[in-house]
């Protein structure tokens, strides 16, 4: 099922989509997919895969440990991309990355591996909007979404740039700063959200800082969908029920 296929069926029926983060090769590659599998059965509607990074710079502490861990294992994109080739999932996968890896892959090979592969979008949080062109020509010439950030700084003029381009979603970070669970919501996040929601059309789904129930509940109503990445680390650091954990976000994003 496409990413905006996806969007569509649930918001419909008055559910936002849970789309949690797991960075591939934590705690090692073979767990990180058998989580892949486990946040599916639990809840999950997609699922967001971090390629491990040296310098990580919009990550926090969390999933910067997470990453660093999983390059200890020695998980590269190209090992990740092999090994998802026998991976079936029945839920759309975004492959997130930073630039560097997927350059030294290779665009042209990258698009091909992951139609191949069945990935259904891709994340380059430090990829310029404006510097794109190439990707986006490459994301419509292989049907894989490509999407954007837009942070609380944002201009309504660059809002409208990145929705004209982001194809699936586009990704609302909720703070100027790095990811990382926080006690509270920041008190601009639904004024901001709002913004957005008047400038496009396209499904907003928020990130960067969302880990309990109650801040998904205060979100019911003004988001499509939300993104739990360092919660999901977290859990399986501390060695909790990331089953129970993930079923409980999952439900609070229904009715």
């Amino acid at each position: 099922m496409r990413i905006r296929e996806t969007f569509d069926i649930l918001n419909q029926a008055g559910e936002m989509l849970f789309i949690p983060y797991i960075t591939a090769g934590y705690p090692s590659l073979e767990e990180s997919i058998n989580i892949f599998r486990m946040l599916c059965e639990y809840g999950a509607d997609i699922i967001e895969i971090g390629v491990p990074f040296s310098d990580p710079i919009a990550d926090g502490p969390t999933i910067q440990y997470s990453s660093q861990i999983a390059l200890q294992n020695g998980v590269t994109l190209k090992k990740l991309m092999g090994r998802l080739r026998d991976v079936k999932i029945d839920k759309p996968l975004i492959l997130m990355s930073y630039l560097n890896p997927l350059l030294a892959y290779g665009k042209e090979n990258l698009y091909r591996d992951m139609k191949e592969i069945g990935l259904s979008g891709i994340i380059v949080p430090d990829m310029p909007a404006e510097e794109s062109d190439e990707w986006l020509s490459l994301s419509k010439a292989y049907d894989i979404d490509i999407i954007f950030l837009v942070a609380p700084t944002s201009s309504d003029e660059r809002i409208r740039f990145i929705a004209e381009r982001s194809c699936g979603f586009i990704y609302c970070v909720s703070i100027t700063g790095t990811t990382g669970m926080r006690d509270e919501l920041p008190g601009g996040l639904l004024r901001f959200i709002r913004k957005i929601k008047k400038l496009t059309d396209v499904p907003v789904a928020v990130g960067f800082g969302i880990s309990t129930p109650e801040q998904i509940l205060t979100l019911k109503g003004e988001i499509d969908g939300v993104i739990v990445g360092s919660r999901i680390i977290e859990a399986i650091r501390r060695g909790e029920n990331l089953k129970e954990i993930v079923a409980k976000l999952k439900s609070t994003t229904r009715r």
